[in-house]
């Protein structure tokens, strides 16, 4: 049975976590969606894995459009967990970015991106 949860303890808050990810993640692109990982590895240990989403202002100037966009995000990540673990390792830190100025007209589009993304990195 899969895990659909996305619960307190995944989630990517803390601003030391953050700056860490983006001194030394790693940048992907897939159509709209931009992500930075950062692999667990010998030297840099994780504790636990951790997920995060940001919509920019720039692009999305009312609240609403951004947190709609944001509720898709975190609905992939849900929804096609164990994809993103097989992809980028079970132990990773990573931030998802909406990086157009268009509306996502659905779930559907963005999961597809999402799975585009993943599958990209097992290869």
């Amino acid at each position: 049975m899969q895990n659909f949860k996305y619960p307190r303890a995944e989630k990517l808050k803390k601003n030391t976590e953050i700056s860490l990810l983006f001194e030394k993640g790693k940048w992907r692109t897939s159509g709209n969606l931009r992500i930075i990982v950062l692999k667990d590895k010998p030297n840099l240990p994780l504790e636990a894995a951790r997920f995060g989403v940001s919509v920019s202002k720039r692009y999305f100037k009312r609240a609403v459009h951004r947190n709609r966009i944001k509720r898709l995000l975190r609905e992939c990540y849900r929804l096609n967990k164990d994809l993103f673990r097989q992809a980028f390792g079970e132990k990773s830190m990573a931030m998802l970015f909406w990086v157009s100025s268009e509306m996502p007209p659905k779930l559907q589009d963005v999961e597809a991106q999402f799975i585009k993304l993943c599958e990209a990195q097992k290869k």
